[in-house]
């Protein structure tokens, strides 16, 4: 882990070592290590259980085409291109035939399996949102599923009267975290309300630079974000120790199993969706947040499990919410 720490004695933001552990080119999960996903690999996506999602993507897509007049759609982190080969795939032929699909995937073994996809043959990929935007004029419809609890967070421990930041270091036992006083929060609504002794929150600094970078190039179009989380006042009932923590082979890890098999595990936490509202207001002319299973509900399949599984209230359905918002430029 040399190009995380260059020296025995450096200590690095948990932003820092999540970026590492999963973007790093050379021995980040997403770089080398994650080979599939779904059955078999290590965590499991709505995308592959459920053909109600696609129904309802497709759904969605072909009324903001249309209201929006764009022809180009880009999905964001397209994983194993399953999702993206069922949402055309419920299309009217006359929108797939006009609408050019573009793929924003930084992973280079996850886009040589979505490229293996027959269904995504005309697709083009591309390594930014920026590159998308830009073969697409500035005009498109963009939708993802599960791809900002990907983005790394700033970690934060409440302590007395104030917050201090997480930072990891190198020990004789391994890397462990280390507590730093915090000159100025970054910009979120967590901070505005009250939190018990020792709370940790998660803030995702990255993915409020990813919307003001997307503002910049997004002239026209509609966007869809499916992720779990809850708004701010929700996202941690019931977890004092925030919603951190990583999957390899199926298998849920927290705590200190976060800075185990690093670059072999994928690092993931809840999206504080209030965040994510407040930080577009600066372009979005609508935005509205409903659940998983609100979105999905017209076109679940009561006999197919998947779909039961995706839509149930309790679970899933209620775990994942679903945002939407257009271009208001």
């Amino acid at each position: 882990m040399k190009g995380l720490f260059p020296s025995e004695q450096d200590t690095v933001s948990f932003e820092t070592f999540m970026s590492y552990a999963l973007h790093d080119p050379k021995h980040g999960y997403y770089a080398r290590s994650i080979s599939t996903v779904g059955r078999g690999g290590d965590f499991t996506t709505t995308a592959e259980i459920s053909p109600a999602l696609a129904k309802a993507i497709a759904a969605w897509l072909q009324d903001q085409l249309r209201a929006t007049k764009c022809v180009h759609v880009i999905e964001l982190g397209p994983g194993s291109g399953a999702l993206a080969a069922a949402v055309r795939a419920q299309l009217p032929w006359h929108v797939r035939w006009r609408t050019q699909w573009h793929l924003v995937e930084t992973s280079t073994s996850l886009r040589k399996i979505q490229q293996k996809r027959p269904e995504l043959r005309r697709a083009q990929w591309h390594d930014s949102v920026e590159s998308a935007l830009s073969a697409s004029g500035g005009a498109a419809c963009l939708y993802s599923n599960e791809f900002f609890d990907a983005f790394p967070v700033r970690l934060f421990q409440r302590s007395g009267d104030e917050w201090l930041e997480i930072y990891v270091r190198h020990s004789t036992d391994g890397l462990v975290e280390c507590l730093v006083a915090c000159d100025q929060l970054p910009h979120s609504s967590l901070w505005q309300r009250s939190w018990r002794q020792s709370q940790r929150v998660e803030v995702h600094q990255t993915v409020q630079k990813w919307l003001q970078a997307l503002a910049r190039h997004w002239q026209r179009g509609a966007m869809l974000t499916i992720d779990y989380g809850a708004t701010a006042d929700l996202l941690y009932e019931r977890q004092s120790m925030g919603s951190l923590r990583s999957y390899r082979a199926q298998q849920r890890m927290t705590g200190p199993d976060l800075y185990k098999n690093v670059g072999h595990q994928d690092i993931t936490a809840d999206v504080n969706f209030t965040d994510l509202m407040d930080w577009s207001h600066a372009f979005a002319a609508a935005q509205s947040l409903q659940t998983q299973a609100e979105f999905l509900a017209p076109f679940v399949d009561s006999k197919h499990l998947g779909d039961i599984y995706a839509s149930d209230p309790w679970g899933a359905g209620g775990a994942f919410q679903v945002w939407q918002c257009t271009m208001g430029k």
